[in-house]
């Protein structure tokens, strides 16, 4: 079984900084992409950032020059550096990967799509 399990949310105030974690545990041959959202309530899920097992990254307009997205193969890790935050950035943000949990997965292009429970990152002074 896969698990995603993020960490660092919390409590920061405008402009400020804080970093999320999303790390991947279990049966993994390869990840293939892994990507952040976020949810604010009332409004729906957006894609906020995106990284490929090369390291092509992808932002949305509203996060880029503010948000960085990185991963660390040898830990199965992405993180997610938020800068200058604003209060538009409060949501939930939750972590999702397409992986191969083993080489015939890889090599049959079958891969598994996982979700993290997800982190609250809350933007207020």
């Amino acid at each position: 079984q896969v698990q995603l399990v993020e960490s660092g949310g919390g409590l920061v105030q405008p402009g400020g900084s804080l970093r999320l974690s999303c790390a991947a545990s279990g049966r993994i041959f390869s990840i293939y992409t892994t990507d952040w959202y976020r949810q604010a309530p009332g409004t729906q899920r957006e894609l906020v950032a995106a990284v490929t097992s090369s390291g092509r990254t992808n932002y949305a307009d509203s996060v880029r020059g503010r948000f960085t997205i990185s991963r660390d193969n040898t830990k199965n890790t992405v993180y997610l550096q938020m800068n200058s935050l604003k209060p538009e950035d409060t949501a939930v943000y939750s972590c999702h990967a397409r992986l191969f949990p083993s080489y015939a997965d890889y090599e049959n292009d079958r891969y598994l799509e996982v979700w993290g429970q997800g982190t609250l990152v809350t933007v207020s002074s």
